[in-house]
């Protein structure tokens, strides 16, 4: 089954629907194996590492979006994805 690209992925479900955990950084919507080896190239190893990011810019799409661009050369759509995958996972859990 196809989305469109106007609704949530199914990593995006998969991700903000349970606790995070140990979630590895690779389960975050938007982040494909490169980015996820970027980040951990930059200490960010599991899901909450980029959580913490997250909430240190106080959950701000620009900001964020900008962090994930600046740091591991994220496109506008895989930032966007990233960001709005935390957002949902903080709407439900936070």
């Amino acid at each position: 089954m196809t989305t469109p690209s106007s609704t949530t992925s199914q990593k995006h479900k998969a991700f903000s629907g349970e606790p995070m955990r140990d979630k590895p950084v690779e389960d975050l919507a938007g982040i494909g194996p490169v980015l996820a080896n970027r980040l951990k190239e930059q200490g960010f190893n599991k899901a909450y590492n980029v959580l913490g990011q997250f909430l240190l810019l106080e959950m701000d799409q620009e900001l964020f979006c900008d962090w994930l661009k600046d740091t591991v050369k994220a496109n506008s759509k895989q930032s966007k994805d990233c960001h709005a995958c935390l957002k949902a996972w903080c709407d439900e859990f936070l």
